[in-house]
């Protein structure tokens, strides 16, 4: 499938008609080079790339899915929506289904850059480089019939991306002094995921990669050495990967993230 035919089947939320591994292919950097290429399209059009997201972080997810390690793609400002606080510590928003396919939701913790990382950057390095963290709700999608996929198919598919909502921005420097104090605040950290009120999942933050600022520094690796990718920047935002599975969406929907403290709770309508 071309860039531009998986362009067309994004922008109209329709399936891809062939088998599992077909449009990814066997090779996991060329399966990089057609979301490359995709990428290009959607900024030639006018959109803007606003940071990315870590998929498939989530240990406890890989049999499930029968995806054996992380991947990643480009977060959009055309699906890049903050939250408004609606009383301490928690915010709300709504979330656009129009033009997503197959939807789920994910409770995630989202970083924004204030810098670049140095080259090889340690743990430390990456946590000076990081101005702020989030509650978020990611909404993923598969162009594949039942979320039946091989690993390269999700690169080629946009890293399954379709919106990102961010809950409140907690300056990190207030959270911890440094990244062994943050990697052990996530780590410990839980949420409680709401569907219309009543309590569906529990998950933690152990489970995504160890931590999300271990996911972070593991995908900036990943990121460098794949040819033609834009390097993290001020201004970034990245999503680290799910805290439970991934949960079907519909319209008309409202879900609610409650995180440990100090991390706060979102709310999201889905529309």
């Amino acid at each position: 499938m071309t860039p531009e035919q998986l362009l067309q089947h994004h922008d109209q939320a329709r399936l891809w008609d062939q088998p599992p591994g077909v449009v990814g292919g066997p090779d996991t950097a060329a399966a990089y080079q057609q979301a490359l290429a995709v990428r290009r399209l959607r900024v030639q059009r006018g959109e803007a790339p606003k940071g990315y997201k870590i998929g498939f972080t989530n240990r406890t997810l890989w049999q499930r899915y029968e995806v054996f390690g992380p991947m990643w793609g480009t977060v959009w400002d055309t699906g890049l929506r903050f939250g408004e606080a609606s009383e301490p510590g928690h915010a709300q928003g709504s979330i656009d289904l129009a033009h997503t396919c197959q939807p789920r939701l994910e409770p995630e913790i989202v970083f924004g850059m204030k810098a670049t990382p140095p080259a090889n950057a340690s743990m430390q390095q990456l946590f000076e480089a990081i101005d702020w963290l989030a509650p978020g709700f990611e909404v993923v999608q598969s162009h594949c019939l039942d979320w039946k996929f091989s690993a390269t198919d999700t690169m080629a598919d946009s890293g399954l991306h379709a919106r990102l909502l961010v809950g409140q921005r907690l300056p990190v420097q207030l959270l911890a002094t440094d990244a062994q104090a943050l990697h052990t605040l996530l780590a410990q950290a839980q949420v409680t995921l709401f569907k219309n009120g009543q309590a569906v999942e529990q998950g933690s933050g152990t489970n995504v990669l160890d931590s999300p600022l271990n996911a972070l520094h593991h995908f900036l690796k990943e990121l460098r050495q794949c040819p033609g990718a834009a390097d993290l920047q001020a201004g970034d935002v990245i999503t680290t990967g799910t805290w439970t599975d991934a949960w079907p969406l519909q319209i008309g929907e409202n879900w609610r993230a409650d995180f440990s403290a100090p991390l706060g709770s979102l709310s999201a309508h889905m529309r």
